[in-house]
């Protein structure tokens, strides 16, 4: 039981997921704009002879033919985004903590006097609800 499909795809959804991998296909094989497009509509008028294919049966011989071809013809590099999962800039964007603001030096403050000036009008109003809130934390404050 550990093969339980988390959803039920359709056959439909599946010749949708073949037909986005084999434009993916195409546009990694040809890099030129006008021979990438007209790749694209000769696969698109294959996909549209087939579409209204009432034998399920057919049909399904028809998507397990399409994804041998497709296996066939992937290519050996293909090209990733580069903010997907496989991509080179995955994960990259690196938190910065409010404190750090803290930090800058008073010129690079004065490059932008309006934010700071309501940052640190927020920051006081914070630190006296948070001493309002939690007295006790006060008093560890004072004591150090």
């Amino acid at each position: 039981m550990a093969n339980i499909p988390s959803e039920l795809v359709s056959h439909q959804q599946k010749v949708c997921r073949l037909y986005k991998r084999a434009v993916r296909c195409i546009e990694d094989w040809f890099h030129k704009t006008h021979d990438r497009r007209y790749q694209i509509a000769l696969l698109r008028e294959r996909f549209d002879k087939n579409k209204d294919i009432k034998d399920l049966k057919y049909a399904k011989y028809l998507l397990k033919e399409g994804e041998k071809e497709y296996f066939s013809k992937i290519h050996y590099q293909p090209i990733t985004f580069a903010q997907s999962i496989t991509g080179t800039a995955y994960g990259r964007e690196s938190y910065t903590p409010d404190w750090a603001l803290d930090y800058w030096h008073p010129l690079e403050k004065a490059m932008y006097p309006k934010y700071f000036a309501c940052r640190e009008q927020m920051k006081d109003e914070y630190m006296k609800w948070y001493f309002e809130t939690y007295p006790e934390e006060k008093k560890k404050i004072d004591d150090h």
